[in-house]
This record gives C-alpha cells, structure tokens and sequence, in this order.
C-alpha cells in the first residue's frame, strides 16, 4: 500500500482522521509535527521562538524526507508542508496526498484561541488564517484529492479515503 498523507491548514482533521484511518487500515500513524517535537526536543511553539519558522521548515524537510523513503502508513504533515515543492515530490513518490479543507469558520472554531499555533500568534486570528489559507491555496490544489471536512464526521471522512485509496491505482505501492 502507498502512503497515505494527509495535509491542509491547521483544524481540518489530519490528526483526528490520520490517527482513526491508520487504526482502521491497521497501519503506522505518524504525525510530522510530534516526529519534529520529539527529534527536537522542544514543542514546535520553542522551536519557532527560538529558531524560526526556517529552522523548523528544515526539520520538517528532514522528516518527511525520511518518512518518504517507505511505504504503508498514513502521515498527517504540518500545513505548511506541501508549500515546499521538494517536500510536495517526495510525499508523492511513495503516497497519495489528501489535502483536508474546511471553512475559516470551521478551522477557527476547531483550533479555540490558538495559543499553541505560532503561526497565529501574528494577529487577529481570523485575518492571519484567511491569508495563510489563500497563500497555501495553490499549493493544496496540488493535491491528489481534496475533502472538505467543514461538515463530515471523522468517520465519514475516513470512509471516503478508505474508498479513495481502495481503488486498483492506489493500492499498489
């Protein structure tokens, strides 16, 4: 089986359905941020107030890299991951991306004050993720399928990617 990736703005779900999707495939979870966190030794939050968003885009680069090189499990990348197109070619070489959407309103109401995100700590929450949403917006589209998870169940979610990736050219690795 190819890797399964998940990917999209904070708040849509990657962790949720990334963690329920590896259990119902019986596959390794991993999740690129607690990888980085756990590697670095320090939350992604000390990891961008000590050495900026480029040194943790650097780990992440690292991580995926890494992650890339096998085959069978479901990943749920940061949302900016993708951004990068080395990052975005080495996902795709051994996986299926599945980019995960919701509504500003969606994503504010699923990620409360943000005090754990950095990159909200920049502003009014709803300005900075209305930007970033439209700054990453060309990169999700790169995508192999996008699913707006604004008003589905984590388990209708993880249906419709069972479905996705049960097809005869996703399933061969």
């Amino acid at each position: 089986m190819k890797n399964i990736i998940l990917t999209g703005f904070m708040g849509t779900g990657k962790s949720s359905v990334g963690k329920r999707l590896a259990h119902e495939l019986n596959v390794r979870f991993v999740d690129t941020d607690d990888l980085i966190e756990k590697r670095a030794g320090m939350g992604i939050n000390e990891i961008f107030a000590q050495f900026g968003e480029g040194y943790f885009r650097q780990l992440e680069s690292a991580v995926i890299e890494e992650l890339s090189s096998s085959a069978g499990m479901v990943i749920s990348t940061g949302g900016g991951a993708i951004v990068n197109q080395s990052n975005l070619e080495m996902l795709k070489k051994k996986g299926i991306i599945i980019c995960l959407t919701a509504s500003v309103d969606a994503i504010l109401s699923r990620i409360g004050n943000g005090d754990e995100r950095p990159l909200l700590a920049k502003g009014d929450s709803r300005e900075v993720v209305s930007g970033l949403l439209k700054l990453r917006e060309p990169f999700y589209k790169k995508a192999d399928f996008i699913i707006d998870t604004t008003a589905k169940s984590i388990n209708d979610i993880v249906k419709e990617i069972i479905e996705i990736v049960s097809s005869r050219q996703y399933a061969e690795g």
